[in-house]
């Protein structure tokens, strides 16, 4: 991407969390008070309502939200971005790219302040930092390049099918479920295991906790194939937005 798009991107990006905070009265504060919320939620539901007696639940339930979340809110923005935008595709020359990676960048900023909060409550209950956080640079880019392929996969087709916008939610809903957010995958049978362990969500949100709760160095040869298949479908993606542009300036018409 050329040095030029990719200022662009950044000062778009930062524009619209400006934007987004002057829209709410508590600005930046409900980037925490929102996913602070639907966790408490959660945990009433799990841990309290049905008395989920696992061994670490807490940490472990909020881990799983966090990464969740990030990925859920990327895809969600995303791949709206270029159906939201094509009245101005069709004014300026520019790739349609862009708009799904400001949104894209504006999710992982937020996402940035909230792991840093959940690290914080961590340490604060008995999880102290490790060796192993080493590793979360690379489980973290791995999930951004397979959150943007899925989010530019989406923002791609959305634009010739717009009532897809409407099943989007409802399928990451159930994705959340198959992705081991909310139970551990030792739980489940192992046929099911096998099936939900091909996720490469169930994976990355795997990793991080295996770092985070149990100072354990994540599955390298299983990272490895996730990061394969985000960068395949994230080259795909880009490609098929850069065949479908005519179609979206002839839809903006």
């Amino acid at each position: 991407m050329r040095l030029h798009m990719l200022e662009l991107i950044f000062f778009s990006t930062y524009a619209e969390l400006h934007a987004e905070r002057s829209r709410s009265y508590l600005g930046f504060a409900w980037w925490l008070i929102d996913p602070a919320m639907q966790m408490g939620v959660y945990y009433f539901v799990f841990a309290v309502a049905l008395k989920s007696t696992a061994p670490d639940f807490l940490p472990f339930l909020l881990i799983g939200l966090t990464v969740w979340q990030w990925f859920k809110s990327s895809v969600t923005h995303g791949g709206l971005a270029i159906w939201q935008s094509l009245p101005l595709i069709r004014q300026v020359k520019l790739s349609a790219s862009v708009f799904p990676s400001v949104q894209i960048l504006a999710d992982t900023t937020k996402f940035a302040f909230i792991f840093s909060l959940l690290l914080v409550v961590l340490w604060c209950t008995g999880y102290p930092p490790n060796a192993t956080y080493l590793a979360l640079l690379p489980v973290l880019l791995i999930e951004l390049i397979f959150a943007s392929a899925v989010a530019y996969l989406v923002a791609a087709v959305v634009p010739l099918i717009p009532d897809l916008r409407f099943v989007i939610e409802q399928i990451l809903t159930v994705s959340m479920f198959m992705s081991g957010v909310v139970f551990s995958l030792q739980d489940v049978p192992a046929p099911w295991r096998t099936v939900l362990s091909a996720n490469p969500m169930t994976e990355l949100i795997e990793a991080v906790r295996n770092i985070l709760i149990h100072a354990q160095w994540p599955d390298w040869i299983a990272l490895g194939r996730v990061a394969l298949i985000s960068m395949l479908l994230f080259a795909a993606a880009l490609l098929l937005i850069q065949r479908l542009t005519p179609r979206y300036v002839k839809l903006a018409s």
